[in-house]
């Protein structure tokens, strides 16, 4: 009994699983790194499938605005009011405006928006994909000398490049417009000075960078549904099994992308 503990804990062992560990992220990551830039290359070259790229428009863009903005607008209110229970022990309940505009803007706006859109559209392209695959359409496209990244991949990440930065920009006006609204009609601040520091604190670059972020975070939303999908394994659990991994793989790439952005671009 105790050698065989032994030689479980031998350290070579362990450096080897390690090893092995180490290896498969970064051929995962060459994997991913490879159909991204695939995926970029055929949205720059023709042909262009206009009804799939207006279809994923509609599906990431315009139907995920309802809960995007109700995301938003309860990120806002709640903030407002923390920022003044935190500020009244200080005797600085007047930076409620600053502090929600720059905290929604800058952080809270782009990444819940990256968030939802992740739980909501890249489960659903990773689904339809992995469905897709398993009920063979995909080979019957390349049956049909269609290719799978053009016709499938291309529209969708074409669509989370413009879509996402646009529902950031909502997401930014909602959520500031619900700390607005809870400190006028709650907190009894008043409306034309609450406006106006909003409108003083916020800099070009907060704004910029929020919609830099959305960019990104469309992309990687996307981009891992399309690859999961189109490499989940056959049957009914490798839909669930791609449809799970591609919603953490997404939530997981887009804090790590706010952070570097963050670094990139408020680094002192």
């Amino acid at each position: 009994m105790s050698d065989s503990a032994g030689a479980r804990m031998n350290p070579v062992t362990l450096l080897a699983a390690l090893g092995r560990w180490t290896l498969g992220i970064i051929a995962g990551a060459g994997r991913v790194a490879i159909f991204a830039f695939g995926a970029v290359t055929h949205i720059i070259r023709p042909p262009i499938y206009i009804r799939e790229v207006w279809l994923a428009f509609l599906h990431i863009g315009w139907l995920s605005l309802p809960v995007v903005a109700l995301t938003a607008i309860f990120t806002g209110g709640a903030l407002a009011l923390q920022i003044y229970a935190g500020g009244a022990r200080f005797n600085a309940e007047a930076v409620v405006p600053q502090i929600v505009a720059i905290g929604m803007v800058r952080e809270l706006g782009p990444v819940l928006v990256g968030l939802m859109i992740a739980a909501r559209v890249t489960s659903s392209i990773a689904a339809e994909i992995a469905t897709m695959k398993v009920t063979e359409q995909i080979d019957a496209l390349v049956t049909l000398s269609t290719h799978p990244m053009k016709y499938l991949i291309a529209p969708r990440v074409l669509a989370g490049l413009v879509t996402v930065p646009f529902l950031v920009g909502v997401g930014d006006i909602v959520g500031i417009a619900g700390g607005y609204t809870v400190a006028v009609y709650s907190l009894d601040f008043n409306a034309a000075n609450y406006l106006q520091n909003t409108v003083n604190f916020l800099e070009r670059l907060d704004i910029i960078s929020s919609l830099v972020k959305g960019c990104a975070f469309g992309f990687i939303a996307t981009l891992m549904g399309c690859y999961y999908g189109m490499n989940s394994g056959r049957g009914a659990q490798g839909v669930g099994r791609a449809t799970k991994s591609s919603v953490e793989a997404a939530a997981v790439l887009i804090l790590a992308a706010n952070f570097l952005l963050t670094g990139v671009f408020f680094s002192v």
